[in-house]
């Protein structure tokens, strides 16, 4: 079977064929650094790390931009709340999410642009839809592109042009200059206090959608493969984004891919409902790798219901998985290799059908552990490979080296004292002291240890 992905240009699961045989080239749009991520933030990020690796696993050469727009209406807000310039505020935050994306091992993208590193770029596209007659300046320095003057727009969200209302960024002045309500900014005209940057319709600076437009011809070229990201960017951001490229003759994206949100409560996670849950606060309750097995673990076009119960839950079910690969590793001696399975693959091959995989996972665990038992070893290493190998693709294989040099130095010395008392245990259980037997194992659970008593020997794991 062969990758098939979700199109929301055509609404079909079709085929994936790239433009060029062997590679790929995918745009995701990235963060506006205005604030620390929540989870719904990085959830995108997991999602396409997830396309990303199970298309490297399966053979693709691939390119991967994930952009960083640095300037935007809410950063000069925010850099006003917060007393700093606006620059310093987007380098603040862009520290922020680098870090979030690292800590739950998300693939650095091949190249990062940052919006204010391409205003050329930007000057130059928008240059292009004025002489094609498809946008025009007005004269208080703003640039608007003219969505009647499209053969298409509004193909990817399927609204119709005369049932929008005029675009929010539209102040009243603007408004009589335009030629139409839904006619929307590329450039906009320099204002008191703001950063601008010249060009030859006055100071300003760029209209949130031309960035990635702009950026994502700059890395990927006039045709790329997949353009990805949230549910919500798909009106207006994305829809913008075609309308800028195609008016300028340029084909674009051929697929588009959004994942779904995290709700609380059954709505979308926003600031405005004081719902939102930042990663840093999150990593206090459950690893890194515990948090990533949970926001990967929905289809990504699924919406993913948050509650504390159902992290806690996942984490569990994750702890298994890996505590299963670890008495691998210790009855073969070995750390067992990557493989992947015909099952998984079929999985994801199917649109990325993670929670199909996931089932796949937990058979290959409960036949490993059988395994395991029966002291088949041939057999448990070909399960415990194709677990790993499993868990290498959504980003989760415990030996990674994310999480593996995280823990290392802490795990040997944890390692060291709970085998410590462990043995204290089997001694005072050899003497037929069973209370001082009993306090140990309490007070090694009572750490958050778990003891599994096996023929082998008592088992500890976190």
């Amino acid at each position: 079977m062969s990758l098939t992905l979700y199109n929301t240009l055509t609404r079909e699961i079709t085929p994936f064929t790239p433009i060029e045989s062997g590679k790929v080239g995918i745009y995701l749009c990235g963060a506006t650094v205005q604030a620390p991520p929540h989870i719904g933030h990085i959830r995108s990020g997991i999602n396409f790390d997830i396309l990303r690796r199970w298309l490297i696993a399966s053979g693709y050469c691939v390119t991967f931009i994930r952009n960083v727009t640095d300037i935007d209406d809410k950063i000069l807000h925010n850099a006003i709340h917060e007393e700093m310039p606006w620059w310093a505020l987007a380098q603040k935050y862009e520290r922020v999410f680098t870090a979030a994306y690292a800590e739950l091992n998300v693939l650095p993208p091949t190249y990062e642009p940052r919006a204010t590193g391409h205003i050329t770029q930007m000057v130059e596209l928008i240059a292009r839809l004025i002489e094609r007659g498809k946008a025009y300046a007005v004269a208080n320095g703003d640039v608007y592109l003219d969505v009647r003057a499209l053969d298409e727009y509004l193909t990817l969200s399927g609204q119709k042009i005369d049932d929008l209302q005029s675009s929010p960024d539209t102040d009243e002045l603007s408004l009589s200059l335009k030629k139409n309500p839904q006619d929307f900014a590329l450039w906009k005209s320099a204002k008191p206090g703001e950063p601008s940057w010249p060009t030859p319709w006055g100071n300003g600076r760029p209209g949130w959608h031309i960035e990635c437009s702009a950026m994502a011809q700059a890395y990927l070229g006039e045709k790329f493969d997949i353009h990805a990201g949230g549910l919500d960017l798909i009106f207006p951001h994305h829809e913008n984004e075609i309308a800028q490229s195609n008016g300028a003759g340029y084909p674009f994206a051929q697929r588009w891919l959004h994942n779904a949100w995290v709700t609380t409560a059954g709505e979308k996670m926003s600031k405005s409902l004081g719902n939102t849950l930042r990663i840093h606060e999150l990593l206090k309750r459950v690893r890194g790798i515990e948090l990533r097995w949970y926001l990967g673990s929905a289809h990504y076009r699924s919406m993913l219901e948050y509650s504390p119960e159902a992290l806690d839950e996942s984490a569990v079910n994750f702890r298994r998985i890996e505590s299963f690969l670890k008495r691998a590793a210790a009855q073969l001696g070995k750390v067992p290799e990557r493989a992947i399975a015909d099952d998984f693959a079929k999985a994801m091959d199917d649109d990325l059908a993670v929670p199909a995989a996931l089932a796949v996972i937990s058979e290959l665990v409960r036949d490993g552990n059988n395994a395991a038992t029966a002291k088949d070893n041939a057999l448990l290493d070909r399960k415990a490979s194709e677990v790993r190998g499993a868990l290498a693709v959504l980003g989760c294989d415990p030996w990674d080296t994310t999480w593996s040099s995280n823990e290392a130095g802490l795990s040997d010395v944890l390692s060291g004292l709970v085998k410590t008392l462990l043995d204290e245990r089997e001694a005072a259980r050899a003497r037929k002291d069973f209370a001082s037997a009993d306090r140990i194992r309490d007070s090694i659970t009572s750490l958050g240890l778990t003891i599994e008593d096996t023929p082998e020997g008592p088992r500890w794991s976190k």
